[in-house]
Parts: structure tokens; C-alpha cells; sequence
């Protein structure tokens, strides 16, 4: 395992037609409330109290659906796979979540989290996620960068050094991932960010992909 690099990106790699198509599916469903924490799935909004929501809305606040449709997969799983290789991290995985198709309108954003979870699943009913853990993270832009302004991905790194320059390297808004189709891989343990939307929309699809624990 090598973590020389913090995130891989392929830009404007997903065709516009894909994103589109993305895009017009999510916008056809039922959104929901995003929401936080371990073993989210089992929650539902129609259960969480008014003051539960209110706090979820200081650390996140955009709209979300899940998707799991194969297409999607059999369109962004092949980068997961040549990021993984290409960043020299080689983590074992062997399956990806549901795909979260997001919603970030004016106002709207995710405080600073990391997508990983301190234990494993503990789901004895399904054995593609039983056991494992998030290792990969992806976030697709699907929007094009002149239809809203804010909203940007950055990455937490001022506990890591800069061996060269033996200098802390602080906050790094991800700018590779602004053009429509771009695809930013990174370990799921590493801390990030998407800044408030202050004109327009942002859409956006993440996925999670999992494995056995380290070891």
C-alpha cells in the first residue's frame, strides 16, 4: 500500500451524455433529507425527531437519493479500479454501495467528515457488506462549473507533511474536479469537505466501495 497520493482524478472523464442521464434519473425520484452516522441506511427521516434533524443540518445539509442501478456501476467501477491501481494503493475491495445521487442547492453543503466508519459492518443479512469496511471514495461531477458557484470539494491535510519542503500542507480545494465528468477517487479515511453553494446547483454522485479490513 502505498499512500503517496492523497486522491486520483480522471477529468471530464464520464461522457456529458452520462452525466445527463445521471442526472434526469435522480431528478426523477423521491429525494430525501441527507443524513449522517453509522449504518445510515437502517435510518429513515420519517423517525428522526426535529431536533435530530436540526442537528444532522449543522454538519450536512443537501438532498439526496440512492441508486443502485447497474448501468451507473458498469460506468464509473472501471475508474475505481485504475485509480486504485494508478495511486499505487491497491486496496482489496470487492463491492461498491449504493450510488448517492446529491442535490446541493443554494445554502446547501456537508461539513468536514471522513466516509469511513470505526468498525465494520455488522450486517449478518448481507454478505456484501458484512464484515467490511469503506476503502475507496468517488464523487462524479455532474454539473457544469459556470451553473453554480461554491460548492467545492476540499480535502483536509494539515496533519500531513510535505517531506520535500517538510511543511504541513494544509487545505486543498480538489479544483480538478470543477469540469462536468470528472471523477475524483480517494481513500475513504481521508477527511474532506464541500464548501455551501452560493449560486445555482450542484449535482453530484458518490459511491463507496468496500473490502475486507485492513490488515
Amino acid at each position: 500500500m502505498n499512500l503517496e497520493n492523497s486522491y486520483y482524478y480522471f477529468q471530464s472523464a464520464l461522457p456529458h451524455r452520462v452525466c445527463d442521464d445521471i442526472m434526469r434519473y435522480g431528478k426523477s425520484q423521491k429525494t430525501q433529507q441527507a443524513i449522517t452516522g453509522f449504518d445510515v441506511d437502517e435510518k429513515t427521516i420519517s423517525n428522526l425527531t426535529k431536533e435530530e434533524k436540526k442537528n444532522i443540518q449543522k454538519k450536512r445539509k443537501s438532498d439526496i437519493v440512492w441508486l443502485n442501478d447497474n448501468w451507473i456501476y458498469k460506468e464509473i467501477q472501471p475508474f475505481i479500479s485504475a485509480a486504485n491501481k494508478l495511486a499505487g494503493w491497491n486496496f482489496d475491495w470487492d463491492y461498491s454501495e449504493n450510488c448517492q445521487f446529491t442535490k446541493y442547492s443554494v445554502g446547501q453543503y456537508y461539513g468536514w467528515h471522513c466516509d469511513s466508519f470505526p468498525k465494520p459492518y455488522n450486517k449478518s443479512n448481507d454478505i456484501n457488506l458484512h464484515g467490511k469496511i469503506r476503502k475507496l471514495s468517488v464523487t462524479i461531477s455532474l454539473t457544469d462549473p459556470d451553473e453554480y458557484e461554491g460548492g467545492n470539494l476540499e480535502f483536509d491535510f494539515r496533519n500531513q507533511v510535505d517531506w520535500e519542503t517538510n511543511k504541513k500542507q494544509g487545505i486543498k480545494e480538489c479544483t480538478e474536479i470543477r469540469p462536468k465528468g470528472s471523477i475524483i477517487v480517494f481513500p475513504s479515511f481521508v477527511w474532506h469537505r464541500v464548501t455551501p453553494v452560493t449560486r445555482g446547483t450542484r449535482y453530484s454522485l458518490v459511491i463507496w466501495s468496500l473490502g475486507k479490513p485492513f490488515r
